[in-house]
């Protein structure tokens, strides 16, 4: 987290990228340590070291910073990949997507945003829109595949989609099974074959 002791330049109307990076980080660390408990802006203004207007002038709600840290990471930590390979786009995607919701604070962050999106129909809607930025990107990957000839043009991507995410979903939130690079490797291959 932030050490709010620093100074920081004014934040006025337009963003300061060291006060945005500093509550987006705030964000997510908090939403990691909440432990299913809802996070305020308050909370995240005085983690940050700013004042909670700065949140409200940025942000419409506590739900778009919360979705903009979970995006800005996951664009950070899982880039889409563009190797020339589909083979290798996917496992790279897939590895990188696996791996990083292992760790904190995504890890942590996103089961507690589950939690608090099943209670708050809006954050429902959030993460609804977080999702549609990680499935363009597998999406994205798939699209390039079919069009170098690596995927028959017959392949439905949408389905390929969900089923990647899909897996996901349900070994990250149930964890039957692990969500290792081996598995990301065998999901990946099993999509194109």
């Amino acid at each position: 987290m932030h050490d709010s002791k620093e100074p920081r330049p004014h934040t006025g109307r337009r963003r300061n990228e060291a006060a945005r990076r500093a509550i987006l980080d705030a964000a997510l660390d908090l939403l990691a340590d909440a432990d299913g408990a809802p996070v305020s802006v308050e909370t995240i203004a005085r983690a940050a070291g700013v004042g909670k207007q700065t949140l409200y002038r940025w942000w419409p709600s506590k739900g778009a910073v919360l979705l903009e840290a979970l995006t800005d990471r996951a664009a950070q930590e899982v880039p889409t990949p563009d190797t020339g390979s589909l083979r290798e786009d996917l496992r790279a995607l897939a590895t990188a997507t696996f791996e990083t919701s292992q760790r904190p604070p995504s890890a942590p962050a996103l089961r507690t945003l589950v939690r608090e999106a099943a209670r708050d129909p809006h954050l429902a809607e959030l993460m609804g829109e977080f999702t549609k930025t990680r499935r363009a990107a597998v999406r994205a990957v798939l699209v390039r595949g079919r069009e170098r000839g690596e995927l028959p043009a017959g392949r439905d991507v949408e389905l390929l989609v969900d089923q990647f995410y899909g897996f996901f979903w349900y070994r990250f939130l149930l964890g039957h099974g692990p969500l290792d690079r081996d598995t990301a490797v065998r999901l990946a291959d099993s999509l194109i074959e």
